[in-house]
């Protein structure tokens, strides 16, 4: 079967969304607030700024996403590329679908002269590390802290 990567377009935002809840229910068991993931996956479309989604389709079928946003490094002088937001549907799962989504978005980011990718994982997704780590990511030696503001 042929995998198509494409950008994502403001029409998809819905099964983005739902791709979103399920994801963060399987991976941390946290359930999302519909209202709120379907104005956050819109909001980038609004505004190209905050980055951009990728689909992967297989046969005309989507069955997959990511989100790419940027984060400058003056230490670099250049943009990090963050992937964030990945999701492949059940049915497509160990098939090479985000390897696809990888080495598409890779492509892009040189393309565009970043100079690097990084993503974020649960400390508990062993599978999902071994992924990215077999794609020839290294773990960082950063810790992520986080401080929730009242909106």
């Amino acid at each position: 079967m042929t995998l198509e990567i494409r950008r994502a377009a403001p029409d998809d935002a819905d099964a983005i969304a739902r791709w979103n809840i399920a994801m963060a229910w399987e991976t941390e068991e946290k359930r999302l607030d519909p209202e709120i993931i379907g104005r956050g996956v819109r909001a980038v479309f609004e505004e190209p700024r905050r980055g951009f989604y990728l689909i992967a389709e297989r046969e005309g079928v989507a069955v997959g996403c990511l989100l790419v946003t940027y984060e400058w490094s003056d230490w670099r002088c250049g943009d990090f590329w963050w992937v964030q937001s990945v999701y492949v549907a059940p049915e497509a799962r160990r098939a090479g679908v985000f390897r696809g989504m990888y080495a598409h978005v890779k492509a892009m980011a040189e393309g565009a002269g970043a100079v690097g990718l990084r993503l974020y994982v649960e400390l508990e997704n062993a599978r999902a590390q071994a992924t990215y780590a077999g794609l020839g990511m290294e773990r960082c030696h950063y810790f992520m802290y986080e401080a929730a503001l009242e909106a």
